[in-house]
């Protein structure tokens, strides 16, 4: 008893503070949450620009899919002007949309956000990363048209408000004032409510419990631990329905309580992040949400995972009050994101809630929401070359293979979260409509035939690497499944449906009539 005395008095003072039931303004500090927000921002920042630096110029490069050029050209003219075009569309690829200006802008991105996982506490520094990721948002089209893509930008401007203007070190500072740690919360309680309405208003299966049935098997990208749990009995997937709904329209309601309840609610929110992570692999999208997350623990408990020989710099950061001029940014930007709440909250209360959708054009404050409709059966895309004759029944078709898509019925599913594969997800989305309605993939057919070494590199892999380019190129429908324990070696079964694409050569009249229709994303 005396030794755990000794040790209370060694801590610090917020330590002794009792760890019981109190309101969120009992005086807490948040240097060490402020300390772990910007670290895992850091990380999804580092994946976000890192990924754009590999997959950019394939994809919105000058020899890309849809090209940020032509792109920004279209832009203009249906504004009125490049200036015009500027503010309906901020880049700083208005000022040059070449592949080294892709590269730069990547590249500081990837730079900057591994400073801020070594501990650089900046405002400056996190508002030139926003910049940055805001002019990637707004030339990506849709290979940048997902929700963790506008949710990465209010965390990012809240993260800014978060930090001091005058340091760089992460515990040179003085602790951060509350409003931002406030809306921290705000944000992941917003992004809470909105995936779980949507599930409730978008698909009967939500509502029956039955919806993880084939979730597993139907999501982007299956994990290997999807497969895993695509096995296990109804009353399991009835249970993480369940779960689901209560993680997502329950535990949100306690983030502003008190203390302890409050932590038990943060604890809830990442569980159920990690889950995700695990159990698909849904981009940096759980990664992001876990930063919000992070704002329901103050440094009362975080102070516990740190080293006793460093627990006096927290001490000592935390006891130094915020500047008044960052206390006067932190209120205005409060009064901002309240105001713009407005069209989000409305939102949710709506009949026809919108999902991952912007209410002010910097996306400071925007709605979210995730699988709202959850299929029942997955259809695959199959892309095909062939170096023969295409109309000979003895023609040699040869399968093209992506990443982290399933293709190979024998091949493992992958587990690369947080690293986004944009083509994969635009394959799994193009599989529920037509190619008219996804134009890129024609597009894309032209390219590999004519060997274009750009798109090459999205491949995993390609059969005509070596030698010549196919003479013709095709896209078939499969419908997969996971196989069931017993079954054998194979991860996958699948069955041919039917044509998804006629084969096309070049110099084919219907291809060219195509891509001259869609210059413009050439």
């Amino acid at each position: 008893m005396v030794v755990q005395a000794r040790e209370r008095e060694e801590e610090p003072a917020f330590v002794d503070r009792p760890f019981f039931v109190r309101w969120n303004d009992d005086g807490s500090s948040y240097v060490l949450t402020r300390f772990w927000v910007l670290r895992l921002l850091g990380v999804v920042y580092f994946v976000a620009f890192s990924s754009a630096m590999l997959q950019g110029p394939a994809l919105i490069g000058e020899h890309g899919l849809l090209p940020m050029s032509p792109y920004l050209d279209a832009v203009a003219r249906v504004s009125g002007s490049r200036l015009s075009g500027f503010f309906a569309a901020p880049s700083l690829f208005w000022i040059s949309s070449s592949d080294n200006a892709l590269a730069i802008v990547t590249g500081l991105g990837a730079v900057l956000s591994l400073a801020v996982v070594l501990g650089v506490t900046n405002a400056a520094v996190m508002l030139v990363l926003w910049l940055l990721q805001f002019s990637l948002y707004s030339v990506g089209q849709i290979f940048w048209g997902y929700g963790w893509e506008i949710q990465l930008l209010e965390t990012g401007m809240l993260a800014a408000v978060l930090c001091p203007l005058r340091t760089l070190r992460p515990f040179a500072a003085a602790t951060t004032p509350r409003i931002p740690i406030w809306l921290l919360r705000w944000l992941v309680i917003r992004i809470m409510l909105g995936a779980g309405l949507i599930k409730l208003r978008g698909d009967v299966c939500w509502r029956d419990l039955t919806c993880l049935v084939t979730h597993y098997e139907t999501q982007p990208n299956p994990s290997p631990l999807s497969w895993v749990l695509h096995q296990m009995p109804r009353s399991f997937h009835v249970f993480g329905v369940l779960f689901n709904h209560f993680v997502e329209l329950v535990v949100p309601f306690f983030l502003f309580g008190p203390r302890r309840v409050r932590h038990i609610a943060g604890a809830f929110l990442i569980a159920f992040q990690l889950v995700l992570i695990a159990s698909g692999n849904l981009s940096f999208l759980n990664w992001l949400t876990i930063v919000p997350a992070l704002a329901c623990f103050d440094d009362s408990l975080l102070v516990r995972i740190v080293p006793q020989r460093l627990r006096h710099v927290i001490e000592a950061s935390a006891a130094r009050p915020a500047s008044t001029f960052h206390r006067r940014v932190s209120i205005a930007y409060a009064a901002i994101v309240g105001l713009l709440s407005i069209g989000p909250v409305l939102n949710l209360f709506s009949s026809r809630q919108a999902m991952n959708a912007s209410f002010d054009p910097l996306h400071l404050v925007n709605t979210y929401g995730a699988f709202g409709t959850v299929s029942r059966v997955r259809d695959e895309i199959v892309l095909e070359g062939t170096r023969d004759d295409p109309t000979s029944e003895t023609a040699h078709w040869e399968e093209y293979e992506l990443p982290c898509k399933p293709g190979d019925v024998t091949r493992r599913p992958c587990l690369i979260t947080p690293y986004h594969y944009r083509l994969d997800w635009q394959m799994w989305f193009a599989a529920m409509s037509s190619y008219e309605d996804e134009p890129w993939i024609v597009i894309l057919t032209d390219k590999l035939l004519r060997g274009d070494p750009h798109v090459r590199t999205l491949f995993a892999k390609d059969p005509f690497a070596n030698g010549p380019p196919p003479r013709a190129v095709r896209a078939d429908l499969y419908r997969y499944e996971l196989t069931r324990w017993g079954d054998g070696p194979a991860w996958w079964k699948r069955k041919k449906l039917g044509e998804y694409m006629r084969p096309l050569e070049l110099g084919d009249p219907d291809l060219e009539t195509f891509i001259a229709t869609h210059s413009y994303r050439r």
